[in-house]
């Protein structure tokens, strides 16, 4: 949560990847005293971000993300949907691939146009929408 919060803090001055990239430099430090530290290394204006980290300003939203992803099947990440089709952890790029091939073909061999297949295809059959 922590983390969460701090990434959407940075996010409101426009510094989201900066922050990012500075947390995933080493992701095992997120105390409080870490996420102010990339803060400033990010180069977020360190008055704003605090203010707005101590208020947890986005805690509602995070919960609510979180919800939503256990609803549709993610506990953890990386997670992953391929037309509704959950992966689950690290995959390695076949896994991808194979899923992506059998999901182009299912496409194709459907006679679908292509603009509305994810629609008629995916959300009206019934799988998760996201």
């Amino acid at each position: 949560m922590p983390a969460a919060n701090a990434g959407a803090c940075a996010n409101e001055q426009g510094k989201f990847w900066q922050m990012y990239d500075a947390m995933f430099e080493d992701n095992r430090a997120l105390e409080d005293a870490d996420l102010e530290r990339y803060a400033q290394k990010a180069g977020l204006d360190l008055g704003r971000f605090k203010s707005c980290f101590g208020a947890n300003k986005y805690k509602d939203m995070i919960e609510r993300d979180q919800r939503t992803s256990a609803s549709l099947g993610a506990r953890g990440t990386p997670a992953f949907y391929i037309n509704g089709r959950f992966l689950s952890g690290a995959q390695p790029t076949p896994a991808f691939m194979a899923v992506i091939d059998e999901e182009l073909k299912k496409a194709k061999d459907s006679g679908i146009p292509k603009a509305a297949y994810y629609e008629e295809a995916v959300v009206k059959k019934g799988e998760k929408k996201l």
